[in-house]
């Protein structure tokens, strides 16, 4: 049988390998922003190796021991904190979780009242709509609360690219130290376009 040459590629080949780079290579905002946070475990865990038996007051958790005593009642709390933590993030990835975090941080930790989180509300809808993922291309600042330079914000965490409640607690802190009160930032925000 004769062999049929062509300088042309046939088009479901060229379709193939454009949708196998597509999919194979790593998109510019995974690069950028990788959806990665770092969970640091408490320093009660052992590790072992998983072929160990464990003695009757082991009890393991995949692959990890831990004595079965009050340290047992200690890292079910610890474990509870982390999983209200994970949701609290989760939750403050959209805007509507983001304001309900940032009032419940404004007014518990901080002690402000309500006029002052309208002030916030304000300030930060001006600068990033309380998108987690806003970034000024141009000045650099980033984050819910626009941060410049947005590495500042790794006095509260090193995730502050993918934690919206890292931005949220930066920015607070920021506000309070710098202006001592969110509606003195939206009035300097107000004059200058900026605070």
């Amino acid at each position: 049988m004769k062999k049929l040459k062509s300088k042309y590629v046939a088009p479901w080949i060229v379709i193939a390998s454009m949708l196998f780079l597509a999919t194979a290579q790593p998109s510019a905002y995974g690069l950028e922003f990788p959806m990665t946070t770092h969970l640091a475990l408490p320093d009660q865990l052992e590790e072992r190796a998983f072929a160990a038996t464990p003695n009757s007051t082991d009890v393991l958790y995949g692959g990890f021991s831990l004595k079965a005593s009050a340290k047992s009642s200690l890292f079910s709390s610890e474990l509870a904190l982390v999983s209200n933590v994970s949701k609290q993030v989760e939750m403050a990835r959209t805007q509507m979780g983001a304001k309900k975090v940032a009032k419940a941080i404004l007014i518990d930790e901080y002690g402000y009242d309500e006029k002052e989180y309208s002030c916030l509300n304000r300030l930060w809808m001006k600068e990033s709509h309380w998108n987690y993922k806003a970034h000024n291309y141009r000045s650099g600042a980033h984050g819910i609360a626009q941060a410049l330079p947005a590495v500042k914000m790794e006095v509260i965490a090193t995730d502050w690219r993918t934690n919206p409640v890292t931005q949220i607690r930066w920015g607070i802190r920021y506000i309070d130290i710098r202006y001592d009160t969110p509606c003195k930032a939206w009035a300097k925000w107000k004059s200058h376009r900026f605070y």
